[in-house]
């Protein structure tokens, strides 16, 4: 007597993340990224001599915000991670930026020197 074939059936449907694959970057892309950084780093250096006034920190900002991008969606996977882990993301930046512009308001409706 044999014994029944069993199937397994069961734990091939386990759920949606056992189904996932996971993407592979080559090292090229790590390569242009990481000479992206660089130019971007020289840039930020480079504005940083340029007599711009009030434009200077935000040039700066501007940079160093898109440099973040770069590093949140290569570097951290987030370009090639699910929808669940894009919303995440977006939600701790919209966090951020809600307690930024709370605190700015704050900030530009206080009577600086009138006390």
């Amino acid at each position: 007597m044999s014994a029944p074939h069993q199937s397994n059936e069961h734990s091939k449907d386990n759920g949606h993340a056992a189904h996932e694959e996971h993407h592979i970057v080559p090292p090229r892309i790590y390569i242009i990224v990481g000479t992206i950084l660089l130019i971007f780093t020289a840039t930020t250096v480079w504005a940083s001599y340029l007599e711009l006034g009030v434009f200077n920190p935000i040039i700066a900002l501007f940079i160093a915000c898109v440099k973040a991008t770069i590093v949140v969606l290569f570097f951290m996977h987030v370009k090639y991670s699910s929808k669940l882990t894009k919303l995440t993301v977006g939600a701790g930046l919209f966090t951020f930026l809600t307690l930024i512009a709370m605190t700015l308001a704050d900030y530009f409706t206080r009577a600086w020197g009138r006390w």
